[in-house]
């Protein structure tokens, strides 16, 4: 069994962002931070269940939302790749205040490039893992098609994302396609896991092999055959938490931290 608690944190631009940060019943082992795909948000079908399947495993693990999105504050048309890669950082600075260090981070699609990204500054972290992540962040832009033209010519648009209308500034796409993950990969110097699945018609798996090949060992790759990229299938993201969970064993230190 597991338990949640409400947290918050400031963020870049001194913006106040709410997480959760789900427990174990009994002693925790470890702690660990999960961040969630563009627009999803850490209520997310993905985050929650992989949160809550992690602390059932002993592992804390606190999932947040990013500017301007579920319950954080400040506006999204401010954030961009940029500040989120800011916000996981002060994440991390925020669980070590409170006297837990985390020793995993594991991205869902946008959220796992932007774990490979923020990795080389997070230097407590023993082990990284991405779920369904793109190769490059500016992948994102098929998103954006239908209102391309207009954001490059005024500047900015609104699009329909998971349901919900949101701005999209130039900036936030000029802010993509800055980041090369390719060194931040081969430099991780962490053990990494990539999870894909075959199906995944959002982000292709050719984006799992091209991470798998850049990276340097020790690294795994496990096929999530059969689960969509939203991970929407029953029992789909608790089976990739618990392959997180068993694969992270080797690699943390898996201690009573609590």
């Amino acid at each position: 069994m597991s338990r949640t608690e409400n947290v918050s944190f400031t963020g870049v631009n001194d913006v106040k962002l709410a997480g959760k940060l789900d427990l174990p019943d009994g002693k925790v082992r470890s702690y660990a931070l999960v961040v969630h795909g563009f627009t999803l948000g850490k209520d997310s079908p993905a985050a929650s269940r992989i949160s809550k399947a992690l602390a059932k495993a002993g592992i804390g693990t606190l999932r947040f939302d990013f500017t301007g999105l579920g319950d954080s504050e400040g506006d999204f048309s401010d954030a961009t790749f940029s500040t989120n890669l800011a916000n996981i950082e002060r994440a991390a600075d925020f669980m070590k205040s409170e006297g837990k260090t985390l020793s995993l981070v594991v991205g869902h699609s946008l959220g796992g490039a932007a774990v490979l990204a923020a990795a080389k500054k997070l230097k407590d972290v023993d082990a990284v893992v991405t779920i369904a992540a793109p190769y490059d962040p500016a992948h994102l832009e098929h998103a954006f098609e239908p209102v391309m033209d207009e954001i490059q010519e005024e500047g900015s648009a609104e699009v329909k994302v998971g349901g919900r209308e949101l701005n999209v500034r130039k900036e936030m796409l000029e802010d993509l396609r800055s980041h090369d993950l390719t060194g931040c990969i081969k430099g991780l110097r962490r053990p990494l896991l990539v999870m894909h699945s075959p199906t995944d018609n959002t982000v292709g798996i050719e984006n799992a092999g091209q991470i798998f090949d850049a990276a340097r060992h020790p690294k795994s790759f496990v096929s999530l055959e059969g689960s969509d990229h939203l991970l929407l299938g029953r029992g789909h993201a608790k089976r990739a938490a618990n392959i997180i969970s068993a694969w992270a064993d080797q690699y943390l230190e898996l201690d009573d931290v609590d």
